[in-house]
């Protein structure tokens, strides 16, 4: 089973909300998730991204693959920096 780290969509018409899950790469973007790390909030001012890193490392360090807008957002918030560091730290 490969997973990913991803976006599933919420919010209203013209008002989109992210939740940022863990899912099977095979169900479908609102379809069934393994679990909830966050959420993300491109509307509000300034946008609003609140992140639990420690379960963010831990999946990708399980093999979890981060959607490309998912892994620029890492970024911005350092976390891809921490997880090259301590996968190249062992």
């Amino acid at each position: 089973m490969s997973v990913k780290i991803r976006l599933k969509r919420m919010g209203s018409k013209k008002n989109p909300f992210y939740r940022i899950v863990v899912a099977d790469s095979r169900s479908p973007r609102d379809g069934r998730l393994i679990e909830q790390i966050g959420t993300y909030n491109p509307v509000s001012e300034p946008i609003t991204l609140k992140l639990d890193e420690e379960k963010a490392l831990d999946w990708m360090t399980k093999g979890a693959q981060p959607s490309d807008t998912v892994r620029n957002l890492f970024s911005k918030e350092g976390i891809m920096q921490k997880f090259h560091d301590a996968k190249n730290q062992k």
